[in-house]
């Protein structure tokens, strides 16, 4: 008999496979013992062949909870859960659908008309994400959003700032945060990329800093050559170890709310600070560097090559590449000085000499009088030449008129005559 009574407690004794199993039923009942030791049988069974068990009724927010307390989530995990949450919470994961991810599209264009396909796509990547690594820790067999297929999104054209638009917001930005724009202006580097640097991956003497921890493998310990305004910043106050950007001696992990107020108080146009790592990309490409430059600098993949884990060997390339994005800056900072300068000039001259301005249009005034007399003179005598041929014609015609009445009578008195004499 494989259940037998200790105490007032049933306990189950079973083999599998030459493995003897004991496991208490925790009941008195012997009825109810028995149903539990075929379930205890069954799950020793499924152990043993590694099929997973699962609770078929288990929610999006179990899972969820579960996943913020092991799955090490990070800041935009936390941040789309906010949205996520009040529609798939309550929901069981075998019930989750490509009809259900739709309403869920639905509803947040209910919310906000103007989100974008790729808000919600991002959302939608988050909990699939989750989903994937439940089945990892078996709290469910499949990830029902496994095919899901996401919006097709549109490009969109991504403002680039200009060297005038900088230099307005450094010099509004408290010290810590303009020495993050710089490094994200002269670097290309991410947001994250940035705030995880660490003083041990940064070689003043070499002017190079290697990335401490990128988003991608491709982007991964890559040495981007420092610029030297960059370089005259972190030279200011070196450390040996920790964080390289920091707010009162203390890390970073948020600068949304400080990014976006230096925006409003310099009165610019919205800026992510992603831009400022399309901004380093658009000026590398107008300063005449290659694409693959850009993309090294940049971390971005360039597929298995054989000297790819010889980074020093693009490393000189690399510095020629900073050397023209600094030049093109220097370059345009020049053309906008000019520019000033020329436009503050004529500003000058026109307020210095108001007599010369007055006596130019006075001058002007008299050339167009004159060239309107002329015109007018020109008609008038033309039109005094057609009186004049009229006239000469009239009194022609005149006289010859006043020849042909002269005439008549004696031509009547000579046919008289001649009449009387026969």
């Amino acid at each position: 008999m494989s259940l037998m009574k200790r105490g007032n407690v049933y306990w189950a004794y079973f083999y599998i496979d030459g493995v003897r199993f004991q496991r208490s039923t925790g009941t008195a009942n012997k009825r109810q013992a028995q149903t539990i030791e075929q379930q205890l049988k069954e799950e020793a069974n499924d152990d043993r062949h590694q099929v997973v068990r699962v609770d078929p009724r288990i929610t999006v927010a179990a899972v969820v909870a579960t996943f913020l307390a092991d799955g090490q989530p990070k800041s935009h995990h936390r941040y789309q859960l906010t949205t996520l949450l009040p529609f798939f919470g309550d929901t069981e994961v075998v019930r989750l659908s490509r009809n259900l991810a739709r309403e869920y599209r639905e509803w947040r264009k209910k919310l906000k008309p103007k989100i974008s396909d790729a808000s919600v796509n991002r959302a939608l990547s988050v909990l699939r994400h989750i989903l994937y690594w439940a089945v990892d820790e078996s709290l469910v067999r499949t990830n029902p959003l496994a095919r899901l297929p996401l919006v097709r999104e549109r490009r969109l054209k991504r403002p680039v700032m200009t060297i005038a638009e900088e230099e307005v917001l450094l010099a509004g930005l408290p010290g810590y945060l303009r020495r993050i724009v710089i490094a994200a202006l002269d670097t290309g580097m991410r947001r994250g990329e940035i705030l995880k640097q660490r003083w041990e991956n940064i070689d003043i003497s070499r002017k190079v800093l290697a990335v401490t921890r990128a988003k991608t493998v491709g982007g991964e310990a890559r040495e981007v050559p420092l610029s030297s305004r960059l370089f005259n910043l972190l030279v200011e106050d070196p450390k040996a170890d920790g964080p390289v950007f920091t707010r009162y001696g203390k890390s970073l992990n948020w600068i949304r709310k400080g990014w976006l107020g230096a925006l409003k108080r310099a009165g610019l146009r919205h800026f992510r600070f992603h831009d400022l790592r399309h901004t380093f990309n658009t000026r590398l490409m107008e300063a005449g560097v290659l694409q693959e430059i850009r993309m090294a600098l940049m971390g971005h993949s360039v597929g298995a090559k054989v000297h790819a884990t010889y980074t020093h060997i693009e490393l000189p390339v690399k510095r020629e590449a900073i050397r023209k994005l600094e030049a093109w800056i220097t370059n345009q900072k020049d053309q906008m000085k000019k520019e000033n300068e020329d436009g503050c000039t004529e500003t000058e001259r026109s307020e210095s000499n108001p007599d010369e301005s007055a006596n130019n249009g006075q001058v002007g005034a008299q050339t167009v009088g004159k060239e309107v007399a002329g015109r007018r003179g020109v008609g008038a005598s033309r039109q005094a030449e057609s009186r004049d041929r009229g006239d000469r014609r009239g009194a022609e015609s005149q006289e010859k008129a006043a020849g042909e009445v002269r005439t008549g009578p004696q031509a009547v008195r000579s046919e008289l005559s001649r009449e009387t004499a026969d």
